[in-house]
């Protein structure tokens, strides 16, 4: 990939998982990162394993003045804000709808969905002066549905929206907007894995055309992909990595 060296990316929720592959991959390109995650360790763990020598802090995504006053900070540390990677969520548990309480809709509508929104319109007047770009993440679940998922398809399917209508209004400013939706990777918060149980990583492999699960790098690849210069006319784009989910 090329035409990231030396460009400045935020990156939210790198503490680990896809957050933590992509920082180290864009680091690898030369880029300069704002390291932001809700967890300290998870962002000194990631800060670690790009060189220690990166802006790393803690941010809330779902507290727009927590938004507000970070983007401010990180503008004042690195000079500008070039790419943002919005990777902060919060991943589903499977409940009938009348099991669902309004704290665990609130909880995932102000993260998945309105974190998305606070990060973008807080970083929208550096990323148009940089002529830069936005990679949002949403999920597999943001293009299909999934039974007892309809909260968290919700946000997913609201990610995408909101990327392609902010695609429309930034293209014409030089920015780009596009949105990566993972199929089953094997991260920490990835539900199935955090069961530690065989059947249940067996289940997320039968149900994939290539027989495995994703990993965290190629979802990071693709990221990297779509802020880099190859990518240029790509806008709106969701790209589905999920290994063709049968």
């Amino acid at each position: 990939m090329t035409g990231l060296s030396g460009k400045v990316v935020l990156l939210t929720g790198a503490g680990s998982g896809i957050g933590r592959a992509t920082a180290i991959k864009l680091h690898g390109l030369g880029a300069t990162l704002a390291i932001t995650d809700v967890s300290q360790e998870g962002i000194s763990q990631t800060l670690e394993l790009c060189g220690g020598k990166h802006y790393a802090q803690t941010l809330d995504v779902s507290k727009q003045q927590d938004v507000e006053n970070r983007v401010a900070e990180i503008v004042a540390s690195l000079g500008r804000i070039d790419h943002v990677f919005n990777c902060a969520g919060i991943n589903p548990t499977a409940f009938p709808l009348t099991d669902v309480s309004e704290e665990y809709y609130d909880k995932l509508m102000a993260v998945n969905l309105k974190g998305v929104f606070s990060v973008t319109k807080a970083t929208m007047p550096h990323v148009t002066t940089s002529r830069g770009s936005y990679v949002n993440v949403s999920s597999i679940l943001g293009v299909r549905a999934g039974a007892e998922y309809a909260i968290y398809c919700a946000t997913k399917w609201g990610v995408i929206g909101f990327s392609k209508a902010m695609a429309l209004e930034l293209g014409p400013k030089g920015v780009r907007v596009n949105v990566v939706a993972p199929g089953y990777i094997t991260t920490p918060t990835n539900a199935g894995v955090a069961k530690g149980t065989d059947d249940a990583i067996k289940e997320m492999e039968r149900a994939n055309s290539l027989g495995r699960m994703g990993t965290p790098e190629e979802i990071a690849a693709v990221v990297a992909f779509l802020m880099g210069d190859e990518a240029k006319y790509m806008n709106g784009s969701v790209v589905e990595v999920d290994g063709m989910m049968k």
